[in-house]
């Protein structure tokens, strides 16, 4: 019979008072035992009060909505007008979906996220991509776009794109050019995959410092940390584990992580996925444990490894017999359009691309077998077989997924020098 917050307090207060209300069913009694329960709560049972309203929140976050209703809720997700910046907002859908064509375009206030004027603010959202929400569960999902769609991603994970209200694609959406190379005839016969090593640094919420690094101080120097095991070496290793056990549960093609050189900084794995999925899958968790995610391709300045998002590569004809070959006409024509590519890899990587801590100067185009000082490394089991793939080492951690992968695509497939 609990109606209202009166009698929540009521109850409360008759479960723990040794002195209960007679009936909880007069008015009167019910109001006064509510405000002294909440007092006594207050001053005397502040523990009490605080466990049970922990508890209380706890048990409603993972209310069960399949038990009582068919409706899901869709968290619609996108990218902001940064580039970097990852935006949601959740709606009430009458029962589970199973295909993005099922799903409603949204809008929202482009405006506020640096994607429209004020005057004709409207963006909409196409959805793209639909994954099992990890933090819902049940038949909840989150739905990605690109900005005229969006992405999201709660019960069930949504991809989207972004639009203007007359149908063109607004300047973030990266998504609807990538869509027409990845279309492309040519593209499609060689069936590209990718892999996509997304490196991350997570930080201390208020200083903005790498976790498990004192505060104004430094740890020792790099060496230890790079897939270390232990407190001292791994730090933020739960948090880690979080977001690799939600992925794996929504569905995304996660393939890996380890620790990295850098301690604080981490490197998950995507692939391989085949054309614009990889884009698809990359877009990151940022809202984890109460640190800060940083993309920035060199965090802290100093004698200290940077982030990227190398782009592991091949091709159907790399793949098949004689496919090295192929491969190194492929990174010739990378190093032709260096200039091009090193442009849309990330804001910031003139920093991170320095020839020291494991990268290439960034006005530099080298490559090597088992080089991590080049621009563009090839594996020795792909020089031994005589086909397989190469990594791009230059994209930044900050890099659009749908730009390089499509970039590296057309220059190797599409491009005539």
């Amino acid at each position: 019979h609990v109606t209202n917050f009166l009698d929540l307090c009521t109850l409360l207060f008759y479960k723990y008072s040794s002195h209960p209300p007679i009936s909880i069913h007069n008015q009167n009694t019910r109001r006064f035992y509510s405000i002294l329960s909440v007092i006594c709560f207050s001053c005397y049972y502040r523990p009490i009060s605080v466990f049970v309203a922990m508890s209380l929140l706890t048990d409603l976050v993972n209310l069960n909505l399949s038990e009582t209703t068919d409706k899901i809720i869709a968290e619609y997700i996108w990218v902001g007008g940064s580039g970097m910046d990852m935006r949601s907002k959740a709606r009430t859908l009458p029962g589970p979906v199973s295909d993005p064509s099922e799903l409603p375009k949204w809008n929202y206030d482009g405006s506020s996220t640096g994607q429209a004027p004020g005057e004709d603010s409207e963006v909409i959202l196409y959805p793209q991509a639909i994954f099992k929400d990890p933090f819902r569960r049940g038949n909840n999902i989150l739905v990605s776009f690109d900005p005229s769609s969006c992405c999201s991603h709660i019960f069930q994970h949504v991809m989207c794109d972004a639009y203007t209200p007359a149908g063109e694609p607004i300047p973030t959406n990266k998504r609807h050019a990538a869509a027409k190379v990845f279309s492309h005839p040519d593209v499609v016969a060689e069936v590209p995959w990718y892999g996509i090593e997304q490196e991350y640094t997570l930080l201390q919420k208020d200083v903005k410092w790498p976790v498990g690094w004192p505060i104004g101080g430094f740890p020792g120097p790099q060496g230890p940390y790079y897939c270390s095991v232990g407190a001292d070496k791994s730090f933020g290793r739960d948090i880690v584990d979080a977001h690799y056990k939600a992925c794996l549960y929504a569905g995304i093609t996660i393939s890996g992580i380890n620790g990295e050189v850098m301690p604080g900084q981490w490197e998950f794995q995507v692939g391989p996925a085949v054309g614009i999925s990889a884009g698809d899958e990359i877009w990151r968790i940022t809202e984890v444990a109460g640190v800060v995610v940083s993309f920035d391709p060199k965090p802290i300045p100093g004698d200290w490894n940077g982030a990227g998002a190398h782009c592991n590569y091949s091709t159907k004809s790399m793949r098949e017999d004689g496919g090295y070959e192929i491969i190194k006409k492929a990174i010739d024509k990378l190093g032709m359009r260096h200039k091009e590519h090193i442009a849309a890899y990330g804001e910031g990587n003139e920093r991170r691309l320095t020839g020291h801590h494991e990268t290439a100067d960034i006005n530099t185009f080298l490559w090597g077998v088992a080089n991590r000082g080049a621009s563009i490394r090839v594996g020795r089991d792909t020089e031994k077989e005589g086909k397989g793939y190469f990594e791009d080492r230059r994209p930044a951690s900050n890099m659009d997924p749908y730009i390089v992968t499509s970039m590296i695509a057309e220059t190797t497939i599409l491009w005539k020098p």
